[in-house]
């Protein structure tokens, strides 16, 4: 089967997490950039990863590198490249374009220079004098510069990979669901140990640490724009599904509690627990964050509260934090992480954070402050 040169795009501060993912999936050779992965794999592992990664937004096939001064260059390029090694005769092209400290800085005479060169391409291969009808199914396609050099990539994704499908309402400022994957993963939870969600909002953090304790591949209830292709067989993709339904494991018991001060939210959070076929693993349940109290040990908190972004709010919030600290400080085996935009939050909550990760929720920058908590032996 053919190799691609593939890249996993995402969210800056969490490319490290999507290298780790690529190579537990069994990936060797992957290279960490900016806001990117890049790996290598067939049209297999397109919908593999597709299909896997929790915490990137998309997958992209690399179609050509290279580097371009001048709109003929750019254009010669381009139409040099196979194009219909990738596009039907009436594949839907469209192209996005970005531009960065590039000499070619106009974005739309850029995609509109790349456009007309795979339609002069296309046109030559299918001896076509007419337009071309790009009526079929969907490639889109991205030409991308930086520092004159220039990416052309196709997308196989389609809509991002962190709408997995189970969001049926959310809430305000929800948290995507690759990023909430994200905050799981970081918290190096393991599946046997109790979780909390205090602030659970719409429940994603919950849900989604129910799918990585289940072992459930993230895309399951999602199609990729790439299963419209003629050139992906549909007998690949079920084949992949249908082993990732096989790891699946839905008898393991997880201890995953999720609460809000809001009823309205916490009924939210239950319809996509349920939409998400987990309702049977999280405990949802209406609670103010002060009023959490527990006997167990070794558990993990992961919170996003408010960040109190609006100065009206910003009292009612730095009350909050204050709150979580203490009610969270006598909870010495718990580790804590907590996602918030106020710089300032380890004065409110009173204790200095064992490590602080810097992340973009969003276009918003924002922390995760760690509590790492003392492990309790188990006692014999």
């Amino acid at each position: 089967m053919k190799k691609f040169n593939l890249i996993a795009t995402a969210a800056a501060g969490i490319e490290g997490l999507v290298g780790n993912e690529l190579r537990h999936l069994g990936y060797d050779d992957v290279k960490v950039e900016n806001s990117r992965v890049r790996y290598q794999g067939t049209v297999e592992d397109i919908i593999k990863t597709n299909l896997w990664l929790r915490t990137a937004d998309r997958v992209k096939i690399i179609v050509a590198e290279f580097t371009a001064m001048t709109f003929d260059e750019l254009f010669e390029q381009t139409k040099a490249l196979p194009w219909d090694e990738y596009l039907a005769l009436d594949a839907a092209f469209p192209v996005a374009g970005k531009s960065q400290k590039s000499v070619l800085h106009s974005v739309p005479d850029v995609q509109a220079i790349v456009k007309k060169a795979i339609v002069n391409k296309m046109s030559e291969v299918y001896h076509r004098r007419t337009r071309l009808a790009e009526t079929g199914a969907k490639f889109p396609l991205e030409v991308a510069i930086n520092k004159n050099h220039v990416l052309l990539t196709l997308d196989t994704t389609g809509s991002s990979l962190f709408k997995r499908g189970y969001r049926i309402e959310k809430g305000p400022a929800p948290l995507k669901e690759n990023m909430a994957a994200a905050l799981v993963l970081l918290a190096h939870w393991y599946p046997e140990k109790p979780f909390v969600d205090p602030v659970c909002g719409s429940g994603t953090i919950p849900i989604e640490a129910a799918m990585i304790g289940h072992k459930i591949a993230p895309g399951f209830n999602r199609s990729f724009v790439c299963e419209s292709w003629e050139w992906v067989s549909s007998e690949v993709s079920k084949k992949v599904r249908a082993e990732a339904e096989a790891q699946a494991d839905y008898d393991i018991e997880l201890d995953i509690s999720g609460y809000d001060i809001n009823e309205r939210m916490v009924e939210i959070a239950k319809l996509n627990a349920q939409e998400a076929g987990l309702l049977h693993s999280i405990k949802f349940k209406q609670m103010a964050l002060k009023d959490f109290k527990t006997t167990k040990e070794n558990g993990t908190i992961v919170a996003n509260p408010p960040y109190g972004e609006r100065l009206s709010d910003q009292d009612e919030v730095r009350k909050l934090y204050s709150q979580m600290g203490d009610t969270y400080r006598p909870l010495k085996t718990w580790s804590k992480y907590i996602l918030t935009s106020d710089l300032q939050f380890e004065m409110f909550y009173r204790q200095r954070a064992s490590k602080r990760r810097k992340l973009y929720n969003g276009s918003l920058r924002t922390d995760l402050f760690q509590y790492w908590g003392q492990r309790q032996r188990n006692k014999h």
